[in-house]
């Protein structure tokens, strides 16, 4: 009966070995599931350091305008019958603007979270042709002139180093925060205008300077009839972005300058309308319930954004921790087997808690050197550590050597696949099918 005994259990061990390992392969997971729990935790913190710094500099920016505004008189009949004098506001494109902007990014610290932060120079030049009054069925008569106003939109007030000084034709205006009676101009500054039936019959041309400060985003409303805007920056790792990509682009080491033009009818709005059909500002309710228009929906321009986020790679790497733990079990448990060496179970489970530490290394390291280093440091920490902790069980300089670089191969091959996004899947499908081609070639010398 013991021989029976023995005989079976020589037969099934290493079915029920290896089924503990697949077990251990899950369970692993656990930790693994925590890591990305911490990796979520810390890029929290590095929104929050930098919602802190722009909160205290400035936020994203949208520069819009200018916009002129001129009140009108609509004579109507009241439901009693007696006539009634209803204000309204007509707006205004300008047919012609040009934009061109210099951008000096600066980088700041918030402990060890680093923010993009910006500082501008914007001029801005254009021309109002003669106002199509009758497109709008407008008269003369009904303007009320001496109220018109000029407006320019910028979203974030906080970060202008100067007052907007804006050069319409030989008048120099000021321009001031919009009074909050107008629900189309919010985050809007405005000036009084002295116009006159003759001055909208022939072009008004006006040029602006703007200084700005910012971080992460400058935008651009193509509020022209035709917008030709150019953008230079020393930052050398733009992503363009927005309504429209730049129809030129030069991006170098030193910094890159982009172009755009637009026209009006690749737009969604108009280059006249009345009342509250559209706004300057974010999308924002109506009196009602309904939602106006923004026009700052077709803005373009560009983000200037820390290139390498090394809590993404980290947490895209966390998503092949079961293919790396599975397929250092299978390598391990291979040779062991082939060579006639035993290990325990729990030897299996303290290499694969290397395997987990392998992606705390990383995340730890990242916020101080990057995702690159961080991940050469992590790599030789984990590979020394198992080769160190293996060649003590298997008391074998060459099947430590075999092991260790298949530890490098795989980690190779991961750091390959994070690099190369558009192949990822490509070069995922192609390793795992060769890898499986080399383990069913050893596990033919695996005496079942």
């Amino acid at each position: 009966m013991e021989t029976i005994v023995t005989s079976i259990w020589q037969k099934s061990k290493l079915l029920i070995k290896g089924l503990m390992i697949g077990a251990l392969v899950l369970l692993l997971l656990i930790p693994a599931y925590f890591v990305q729990d911490i990796i979520k935790e810390r890029e929290e913190r590095q929104k929050e350091a930098v919602a802190e710094v722009s909160s205290k500099w400035a936020g994203r920016q949208t520069l819009t305008g200018p916009v002129l505004v001129i009140p009108y008189n609509e004579n109507t009949a009241s439901s009693d019958g007696k006539l009634m004098t209803i204000r309204h506001q007509a707006y205004f494109l300008p047919d012609k603007l040009d934009i061109k902007s210099t951008v000096v990014p600066e980088k700041r610290y918030r402990g060890i979270y680093q923010v993009m932060l910006f500082s501008s120079n914007t001029t801005m030049t254009g021309k109002f042709s003669r106002l199509p009054l009758d497109k709008m069925k407008l008269s003369d008569t009904d303007m009320l002139w001496n109220e018109a106003y000029v407006s320019m939109g910028v979203s974030d007030s906080k970060g202008l180093k100067n007052e907007i000084q804006l050069k319409w034709n030989d008048s120099l205006l000021g321009l001031n925060p919009t009074a909050s009676g107008n629900a189309s101009l919010r985050e809007s500054f405005t000036a009084p205008l002295s116009l006159t039936e003759a001055d909208i019959k022939k072009d008004i041309s006006f040029s602006a300077d703007l200084s700005l400060n910012g971080s992460e985003q400058l935008l651009f409303t193509p509020v022209g009839k035709e917008t030709a805007v150019e953008l230079k920056s020393g930052w050398p790792d733009p992503s363009f972005t927005g309504s429209q990509l730049p129809i030129t682009s030069d991006i170098k080491k030193t910094g890159f300058t982009a172009r755009w033009k637009s026209l009006s009818h690749t737009r969604k709005y108009p280059q006249q309308w009345k009342d509250n059909a559209y706004t300057t500002a974010d999308y924002i309710p109506k009196y009602g319930g309904d939602t106006m228009n923004s026009i700052t929906s077709e803005a373009f321009g560009a983000d200037l954004f820390v290139p390498v986020n090394g809590y993404q790679k980290t947490m895209r790497s966390v998503k092949y921790a079961i293919l790396c733990i599975l397929l250092t079990f299978a390598a391990f448990f291979i040779i062991e087997t082939v060579n006639k060496k035993s290990v325990h179970p729990f030897q299996y489970a303290l290499i694969g808690l290397a395997l987990i530490l392998f992606y705390t290394l990383l995340l730890s390291f990242s916020e101080y050197t990057g995702f690159n280093i961080a991940y050469i440091i992590a790599s030789i920490a984990t590979v020394g550590l198992i080769g160190w902790f293996v060649k003590g069980l298997l008391q074998s300089s060459r099947l430590t050597s075999v092991l260790s670089v298949i530890l490098v191969l795989m980690y190779s091959y991961v750091f390959t696949i994070l690099q190369l996004q558009d192949y990822s899947l490509l070069l995922g499908s192609i390793g795992l099918f060769l890898t499986l081609a080399v383990i069913m070639h050893f596990s033919k010398k695996i005496q079942w």
